[in-house]
């Protein structure tokens, strides 16, 4: 595993990183439906101030279908988001902006995961982000597919141990945690 790229990473790459799997536990068959439910990593944190640190702009890209299936409402998202950042505000971390895809229809859908449409939506809003020059970190293909779908480099959090290190063709890079990752900066 080659992570020599890694120490070419200066403040002016951006950090694209999924939620569930990666900053908190996903509820196991079901959505993470209220801030109650949400439970970070006890590697989050911490990792999230190395970050903050590191990258100009961290940015979260979410597919929240338990919105889109009325599983929960937009108002719950908002207070798990709005807890989330200033969780990770008080541990001096930081979140730049949230974009998330309430969407059902995996098909059709523009924005939702591997869909490139939230992260085109994050570069209109911040033009100075270049793909060449950004990283998705997720825990699933949906979210590599979508870092390679916009030439990103891409990191697997394999929190389950699915792969025990092994890379597939969409990662660049795997850790167990998001602080492994930070800590190979």
């Amino acid at each position: 595993m080659n992570k020599n790229w890694l120490k070419k990473i200066d403040s002016s790459w951006t950090l694209f990183l999924d939620r569930d799997g990666v900053l908190n536990h996903d509820v196991i068959n079901d959505y993470v439906r209220n801030w109650n439910q949400f439970h970070f990593f006890e590697t989050t944190l911490p990792a999230m101030k190395i970050l903050a640190e590191k990258f100009s702009k961290i940015v979260v890209v979410t597919n929240q279908r338990g919105v889109g299936i009325e599983l929960m409402s937009q108002k719950d998202l908002d207070n798990i988001h709005a807890n989330m950042i200033a969780e990770i505000e008080q541990h001096n971390g930081r979140i730049d902006k949230i974009y998330f895809c309430t969407d059902t229809d995996r098909e059709n859908s523009t924005h939702r995961k591997p869909a490139t449409g939230m992260g085109l939506q994050a570069q209109q809003e911040f033009p100075d982000i270049d793909f060449k020059k950004s990283i998705m970190v997720g825990n699933n293909s949906s979210d590599m597919k979508f870092g390679r779908n916009l030439g990103m480099k891409t990191v697997f959090i394999d929190d389950k141990k699915k792969f025990d290190g092994r890379l597939t063709e969409e990662m660049d890079l795997i850790f167990d945690n998001l602080l492994e990752f930070a800590e190979a900066l």
